[in-house]
């Protein structure tokens, strides 16, 4: 029988099956191999693409905020880069020994650090000593760092402590219309993912942010399996569109001379808020404008104590000023006869009785008389003539509870309670009715603007760098409540209030203008009880002012909210020393015939030398200059630049020196010109990189001037 089991013939069975089965695998792998190659596709993924993620590195080329300006092209807000500081603690990125990419000696460089950032020397040594970690940040005492600070932290020679650059905002007017123009930080959320992107967070910055941040660019760049970059390989760039530059309508002459006023007021006055608007009737056009609290937008110092945007966000019963717009309704229906008289003191409304402020009146005055004493009884009795229908028809034409469209956020629109007659009647001296400071300063145009009330606006143009297109904000007309030859008559009333015996408001009279002025005494609902305030001071007092009377040009209004301090001032002062001063600075540059666009009347410098200091700046603010900076420790001014007599453009910068020590000013934000006049002063040498506004200086604010050595200074 003949074996089966022939190991030779398996053998060649199983070296056939063998060979069939390479030539199949061959086969799939040749057809695998062709598909890949015709289609460049493995499992649904483009490998072209797959090559080109591997070789290819894309970057973000970043747009240039836009700047924002005062009406006159003075810096508000500009582009400037910050540094935060980053501790290195692995060595795996470290090429040697030699030279050591990571934190190598703890202690000398937490002694180091200690010297440059807000952080001691024990809280970095026990940053940098965490175990397990890569690498470390230094909060917010490591963040935000100027570049000065930066460069001194890298002449320390720290192995280990590099730098992350993140674009930042400077704002080099410090407290300047703040809530207004508002500030822009990096957004958290694009932080997380990796971008550094600034955004607005109030005011202007925010409103016109998509304006402000332009888009960004991009670069793409071909590089090899290292990571290098490939010479001569093509960049694709996709450049940024920068953002559009904004040109706001404010003065900044008179926005800073408003915040210094301000800011005494508040200090003396202690009161819970204030707010002050200089407006130009003709335009709409807000000049100046701020508020108490406020905050620095650069060093942010007192952002935690008012985030509102007074001028907008929050509204209160008016008080007597509204009697401006309900007398105005009364002269347009023929019904206020200056000379017709009335019984004053109080009077009874459906509800319950009205009464003057001093409870028991005037006697039997003149409807005129009445407006000056800034009486109740006269405007209740105005009101019920014309009937309550018709006078609500004239609060909603003078925009009562009507948005204004400021475009600013959270803007608020304010209400009036006209269910019952006593409710009705109170509406007409500024009671049960709250407005805004926009709404009313709105209202108050129609007056000062042959009865055409004007749309308050806060921009002048928006200028886009790259093309100088410029698109010009044009004065629009809101609406026409009153007549051209009822707005002459109710300013005429208004000199009453000032220049009559009787008139509420003589502590407004200025010297170089005639003026027409309105006060009014608000309640104010304690937020505790829900019920009005009953102390003798626990008012919002405030004042309208109107000048030239005979064609005005200035609208200024004016609150001082729960003042503290009613021993040494009654509010009548501290409203006078807000207004008096303002209103006088506006109409002399009014009468020098300058244009705010065009800021170029000139005015010879007077000498202020061996003169007091706080004399000095006085004496130099009297005469229209606003920009002066005082070097030095001393009370006298033994130098000054540009010398007496000389003719200088009203809003250049005035340098004055003291005796004593030299010491360097805050100079961000100068312009080159403006530092060469501290040299010019001090012998200080200043060696500038850079073209523009100082965004850096290697000398602290404070420091002492030393002739002998130089200042560095970075332009942007």
């Amino acid at each position: 029988m003949k074996n089966q089991n022939n190991p030779q013939k398996n053998r060649r069975n199983m070296t056939r099956v063998m060979m069939l089965l390479t030539g199949l695998v061959f086969l799939l792998f040749v057809f695998r191999f062709t598909f890949i190659m015709m289609t460049k596709t493995v499992n649904g993924e483009n490998l072209s693409e797959r090559i080109d993620d591997l070789y290819t590195r894309s970057s973000i080329l970043p747009a240039k905020r836009g700047a924002i300006y005062d009406i006159g092209g003075n810096p508000i807000a500009l582009d400037a880069t910050s540094y935060s500081l980053i501790g290195v603690l692995t060595d795996k990125w470290s090429e040697d020994e030699d030279t050591p990419n990571h934190i190598v000696d703890k202690e000398k460089t937490a002694e180091a650090l200690a010297k440059h950032i807000d952080m001691s020397r024990e809280e970095i040594l026990r940053i940098i000593s965490q175990p397990n970690v890569d690498q470390v940040e230094f909060g917010m005492a490591g963040s935000d760092l100027s570049y000065g600070v930066k460069l001194k932290i890298e002449e320390e020679k720290l192995p280990g402590i590099v730098f992350e650059e993140t674009p930042s905002r400077l704002y080099p007017n410090g407290v300047f219309a703040s809530h207004l123009v508002g500030y822009a930080t990096i957004d958290e959320k694009a932080k997380t993912e990796g971008e550094a992107v600034l955004t607005g967070q109030m005011g202007v910055e925010e409103a016109y942010n998509e304006i402000l941040k332009g888009v960004d660019g991009e670069v793409i760049q071909q590089q090899d399996s290292l990571g290098y970059a490939l010479p001569g390989e093509e960049m694709v760039v996709d450049e940024p569109t920068d953002g559009k530059d904004i040109y706001l309508t404010l003065d900044r002459r008179l926005q800073t001379y408003l915040e210094s006023l301000m800011t005494k007021v508040y200090e003396e006055a202690e009161p819970e808020s204030m707010v002050a608007m200089l407006v130009d009737p003709k335009t709409g056009a807000i000049m100046a404008a701020t508020q108490r609290p406020t905050f620095n937008a650069t060093t942010m110092e007192g952002i935690d104590l008012k985030w509102q945007n007074l001028l907008v966000e929050e509204t209160f019963e008016p008080g007597s000023t509204f009697k401006v717009l309900t007398v105005a309704a009364a002269v347009e229906e023929g019904i206020f006869n200056p000379n017709a008289t009335y019984q004053s003191g109080s009077i009874a409304v459906e509800g319950g009785i009205i009464s003057d402020y001093n409870k028991i009146g005037w006697g039997e005055i003149s409807y005129l008389e009445g407006f000056a004493r800034s009486s109740n009884v006269a405007v209740v009795k105005l009101i019920e003539q014309m009937g309550f229908d018709v006078w609500e028809s004239y609060m909603k034409a003078f925009g009562i509870t009507t948005p204004t469209d400021s475009g600013l956020a959270n803007e608020a629109v304010g209400s009036y309670n006209y269910n019952y007659p006593l409710e009705k009647a109170n509406t007409s001296f500024g009671q049960g009715v709250t407005i805004t400071p926009f709404q009313l300063v709105q209202a108050f145009t129609a007056i000062a603007n042959d009865g055409k009330m004007m749309k308050l606006h806060y921009i002048d143009k928006i200028v886009d760098p790259k093309t100088g297109e410029v698109k010009k904000t044009e004065p629009e007309e809101v609406s026409s409540p009153i007549s051209k030859e009822t707005a002459d008559t109710v300013l005429k009333y208004l000199t009453e209030v000032v220049y009559a015996d009787y008139g509420t408001a003589s502590a407004y009279q200025i010297d170089n203008a005639k003026v027409g002025v309105k006060t009014g005494t608000a309640e104010l609902v304690n937020p505790d009880s829900g019920h009005y305030y009953t102390g003798t001071y626990e008012y919002l007092y405030s004042t309208v002012g109107f000048a030239p009377i005979e064609d005005p040009e200035y609208i200024l209004y004016v609150t001082l909210k729960l003042p503290k301090n009613n021993e040494q001032k009654l509010f009548v002062d501290y409203l006078s020393d807000v207004f008096n001063p303002l209103m006088t600075r506006a109409i002399s540059y009014a009468e020098l015939g300058e244009s705010t666009s065009e800021d170029k009347v000139e005015i010879e410098i007077p000498m202020v030398t061996n003169m007091n200091k706080t004399e000095a700046v006085e004496q130099l603010q009297a005469n229209g200059f606003s920009a002066i900076t005082v070097i030095g420790n001393g009370s006298r001014v033994v130098q000054q630049y540009p010398v007496e007599d000389t003719t200088s453009i009203l809003n250049q910068r005035i340098i004055l020196m003291t005796e004593g020590a030299m010491t360097m000013p805050d100079i961000r934000g100068w312009s080159k010109d403006d530092v060469l006049k501290i040299s010019e002063v001090t012998g200080v040498t200043f060696e500038f990189e850079g073209e523009g506004y100082v965004v850096h200086q290697f000398l602290n604010q404070g420091s002492v001037l030393n002739p002998e050595d130089s200042v560095k200074i970075i332009l942007e």
